[in-house]
């Protein structure tokens, strides 16, 4: 299964956070947000499907790809059973296993500054970001 999110660039993207890394419905960026990596997304934690939520509370695997163009990066992360997943601004992931209601997975093995930096070149243009969640 998989699940299509669709968010925009910002000329304002930094990704240089080295634990975290997230996508946000804001349609603003700030000098702060050094973990976002796209806005205006479609998704936050509280709009996902129920078997993609329950997938995730079962401690679940996903690979989330980072599609700009022609260009792709891909992490994998993990879901936990302490997951709250009612945010409505944002999705966030984590390489520790700090959970707050932005949390999308856990123990993942890339953050905002591990992402390919072309991709992030190109998002500072305000390109369109397919953040493409795939579960099983």
């Amino acid at each position: 299964m998989k699940l299509v999110i669709r968010a925009k660039g910002n000329k304002l993207i930094k990704a240089t956070h080295k634990s975290t890394l997230e996508v946000t419905k804001e349609n603003f960026l700030t000098e702060r947000g050094d973990c976002i990596i796209g806005i205006n997304s479609t998704h936050s934690v509280k709009d996902l499907p129920l078997d993609l939520k329950e997938y995730l509370l079962n401690e679940g695997k996903i690979k989330i790809e980072i599609k700009v163009d022609d260009l792709i990066d891909s992490l994998i992360a993990y879901g936990s059973k302490n997951l709250k997943l009612t945010n409505e601004k944002s999705i966030v992931i984590r390489k520790s296993n700090y959970i707050d209601d932005r949390t999308l997975a856990i123990y993942s093995n890339k953050s905002a500054i591990d992402i390919d930096r072309k991709i992030i070149e190109e998002l500072r243009k305000e390109k369109d970001l397919f953040f493409i969640i795939h579960y099983y």
